[in-house]
């Protein structure tokens, strides 16, 4: 029997320098401008220096959206297939706003049998907790013909992206990339915006899901670059041109179902400038580990050639990966867009590890410290095993599992206090409190572990176990800060965070088939100071148990 543990440390009351604090007004009217030449700034008062968790710009800009999400049929790599999408895109429309801006995004259900709703992944949701879009833990589902209006600050700058996280739905289609205007820790010439790296499966993410509970996890016969691949003479590739000398901003980011990818261009440098939505120290690197859930923000100096073809290549780990499309995942960059060749570059050399970066080249920018003590907590355990022949992941021998009809925010609004071990809830109930996850896995496989609401502290990780007396191992000054981490095969990962938020917050593997599966507790951060419009949750939720009763759902997955 394979088992992971969960170590949950209370820690000391700290000052509040990492308090979020009331926006800071400004106008637009400045010396300081951000440009090619001085990405650093930003406008007077605002600048890669600025502590972005206590002071933020109040722009007083609302940027407004409407998404429709609906059923239809695309080909991504040539292979028609049922899908459902955004607005009829794949991936779907980008949200782009400056940093202080109010996001508004308003989402129809034009499914006519599924229910939907949108998480933000990696946006804070700084005391907008209603707004993190997880059916059966902030709100009900959007049922079939209903609307939903999300309603958020960008009180972070950067690379996110947003997904359904209704059942499988995101790998269906379901899903699009978030930009964050603000400063950056080196110059560039041009914001290329995302490139999405996906597996890519020719059936559909229901069928696939139900086969990786009995069988194991699907093996993808192709993956997707931007949404779009070959298959043998059909489809087509992700092509874009560089101008010599030109230095272009890329988004990288890994939107797979189950697919850890390695990232490289051949013959070019990554300079890397954040990880997740934080700014780091710029490193230059060939190629990028990347697993599901993580971004990466690097600039690529272009050639001093008129011509060339040149391979941008996503290569899925095979230490965890289950994959027919090693060699497959390819976009193109041309220096010539008249050219139709395939380039005849080769691959940098590279060891297939499912491994995160390096945390010595992940430095923020922004140095904020750990705490160094702590009070210990219980130990929580989580297993994995085989029952029913169906794979559940089991924490304290209970599968993660919640309801789509009665949300963990309707239960904190009711005061119901009766949680049950299956909802797996921990409750963190006092205000600046730091909190340390000790994560450990005997289980031989990788697993990308995402946390809500929150920017976490990576304080070390590696193979085997974990114990108090390592504790003199950890990273304090400046530890990487992210909103997801690689959980080492057979091994553990530290992270802290501190409770600065009110909410339900969600944490998982970023593995399609493992939350579906029961791989996720929830943190019920400062209920009493969680804020909840009773209105739109029951009328959200009563729209969904009529549909849900009407068309007799019956929930299959663990409700996230």
């Amino acid at each position: 029997m394979h088992v992971i543990s969960f170590l949950i440390h209370l820690l000391i009351t700290l000052p509040t320098a990492l308090a979020f604090s009331l926006p800071f007004k400004h106008t637009r009217e400045s010396s300081c401008v951000n440009s090619a030449s001085n990405r650093a700034c930003w406008f007077d008062g605002f600048d890669i220096s600025t502590n972005y968790y206590e002071k933020v710009p109040d722009t007083g800009v609302v940027r407004e959206y409407w998404f429709n999400v609906e059923n239809t049929t695309a080909a991504p790599d040539g292979v028609e297939m049922p899908v459902q999408l955004i607005n009829g895109s794949f991936p779907g429309p980008t949200i782009i706003a400056d940093w202080g801006d109010t996001v508004v995004i308003h989402v129809t259900n034009s499914l006519q049998n599924n229910g939907t709703g949108l998480h933000f992944h990696g946006i804070r949701q700084n005391f907008t907790n209603q707004m993190d879009g997880v059916p059966s833990i902030t709100q009900c589902p959007i049922a079939p013909g209903e609307s939903y209006t999300y309603r958020w600050r960008a009180v972070e700058y950067g690379t996110g992206w947003y997904h359904s996280h209704f059942y499988v739905q995101a790998w269906d289609g379901v899903f699009g990339g978030i930009i964050i205007n603000g400063p950056a820790t080196a110059n560039y010439d041009i914001d290329l915006g995302h490139v999405f790296l996906n597996d890519w499966y020719h059936q559909t993410a229901d069928r696939l899901v139900l086969e990786a509970a009995t069988g194991g996890p699907p093996t993808a016969p192709n993956g997707l670059i931007n949404g779009t691949n070959t298959w043998g003479d059909k489809g087509s590739r992700f092509e874009t041109t560089f101008k010599a000398g030109t230095r272009y901003r890329m988004r990288v980011l890994n939107a797979a179902a189950d697919q850890h990818f390695r990232f490289m261009i051949d013959n070019h440098t990554l300079e890397v400038i954040a990880n997740d939505f934080v700014p780091i120290h710029s490193f230059n690197t060939t190629q990028l580990s990347i697993g599901m859930g993580q971004r990466y923000d690097v600039i690529v100096t272009a050639k001093e050639i008129t011509n060339g073809n040149f391979w941008l290549r996503a290569i899925p780990q095979q230490a965890c990966s289950e994959t027919d499309a090693t060699s497959k995942v390819k976009g193109i960059i041309r220096y010539d867009n008249s050219s139709t060749a395939d380039p005849i570059t080769s691959a940098y050399e590279y060891t297939d590890s499912c491994a995160d970066e390096n945390s010595s080249n992940l430095i923020p920018y922004l140095q904020v410290n750990a705490s160094d003590t702590y009070a210990y907590g219980e130990r929580e355990e989580v297993e994995v095993q085989v029952t029913d022949n169906a794979m559940l992941w089991l924490m304290n021998k209970t599968s993660f599992d919640t309801q789509w009809e009665y949300p963990t925010l309707m239960q904190v609004t009711e005061n119901n206090q009766t949680w049950l071990a299956r909802q797996r809830v921990i409750h963190l109930p006092e205000a600046n409190k730091w909190v340390y996850f000790v994560i450990h896995s005997p289980f031989a496989q990788d697993h990308p572990m995402h946390l809500h609401g929150h920017d976490f502290w990576v304080l070390h990780s590696g193979y085997g176990n974990f114990d108090l007396s390592m504790k003199g191992q950890l990273t304090l000054v400046n530890a990487p800060r992210r909103d997801v981490v690689m959980l080492p095969a057979s091994g553990y990962v530290v992270i802290a965070m501190k409770t600065l938020n009110p909410g339900a917050w969600l944490m998982h593997c970023h593995i399609a088939w493992h939350t579906s599966e029961g791989f996720a507790i929830q943190l019920l951060e400062r209920e009493s100071e969680i804020q909840i419009n009773d209105e739109v949750l029951n009328s959200t939720c009563k729209g969904w148990q009529i549909y849900a009763v009407d068309d007799d759902v019956v929930q299959h997955d663990s409700g996230v």
